[in-house]
């Protein structure tokens, strides 16, 4: 079994280091892909992943996860990977946005969010583009955080969040489960009990299609 993590905006694939050790220890090959939405557009972020998956695809099965902007990238990948490609067990979606980014909506027109989101960050603001993603193939499992902001200060009308993405963006109809934990964006790859998780599903697969 192999596991492919792709990281969040800003982040890195070291931001993934202790879900990727916490799974070797099971046995399992982890890969990540590394890019930087400040340099580079959207759809060549995706190409690259595509080529990865579809090469990966030839040692056997393999699941998916992606945190946040990685998660979009990853189902857009999926939906595009050359016919025949084998495709994933199953994808891990972590505090990743289905629908348009509220952060993303309020910022888009602002020029350093431009600069340093790039094209990305226009996606995720983007009702249309985030629409033409569709559902993944496969069935998805999404992990998201319900530990931030609350109360008066709460910018997504009282909806349960992880601070950056809401649960509300973060569901779909084609989503096969769902599951929230107490945890901020940030630390949702670190997370034991996210690792934990994953491994029990990749290690005991159950029918959520």
């Amino acid at each position: 079994m192999q596991a492919i993590f792709v990281h969040g905006m800003g982040r890195s694939p070291i931001s993934g280091w202790q879900l990727m050790a916490r799974l070797r220890t099971q046995g399992i090959r982890t890969h990540a892909l590394g890019y930087a939405a400040t340099f580079q557009s959207f759809v060549s972020i995706r190409n690259r992943l595509i080529a990865k998956i579809h090469a990966l695809s030839a040692n056997g099965d393999y699941v998916l996860i992606g945190h946040s902007l990685g998660g979009v990238l990853l189902r857009s990948a999926v939906a595009s990977l050359p016919p025949g490609t084998p495709l994933p067990r199953q994808i891990f979606l972590l505090g990743s946005p289905i629908q348009p980014s509220h952060f993303a909506r309020k910022l888009h027109r602002n020029w350093l969010f431009r600069a340093l989101a790039g094209d990305c960050g226009q996606l995720l603001a983007s009702s249309a583009r985030m629409a033409a993603i569709g559902p993944a193939r496969v069935p998805t499992t999404s992990i998201v955080g319900v530990l931030g902001w609350t109360g008066w200060l709460n910018p997504f009308q009282g909806d349960l969040n992880d601070g950056i993405v809401s649960a509300s963006e973060a569901s779909a109809e084609w989503i096969a489960e769902e599951i929230r934990i107490p945890v901020i964006h940030t630390y949702l790859p670190s997370k034991s009990g996210v690792a934990q998780i994953i491994l029990e599903r990749i290690t005991n697969p159950r029918n959520i299609a």
